[in-house]
């Protein structure tokens, strides 16, 4: 992939002509959020395959979960 300093430099030089210097740092923030965000969403599915019992797979403010509950109350 971008195994040289120059690739990354040639990586960099092209991301600046095609947004601008202005997107730019705009982009690489999404990007970071983004990527913290994934490895939040891994961390929380592994902790939760590790130890089911500690986080909920459906929340309880689901409204097919709340209209199933009270029809099951009914019958």
């Amino acid at each position: 992939m971008l195994s040289s300093p120059v690739d990354m430099v040639l990586v960099g030089v092209a991301a600046l002509l095609i947004f601008g210097p202005k997107r730019l740092p705009e982009l690489g923030k999404s990007l970071g959020q983004g990527l913290g965000n994934f490895k939040k969403a891994l961390t929380d599915a592994s902790d939760g395959l590790n130890n089911p019992s500690s986080t909920p797979i459906v929340s309880s403010k689901d409204p097919q979960l709340t209209e199933n509950k009270s029809s099951e109350e009914q019958s």
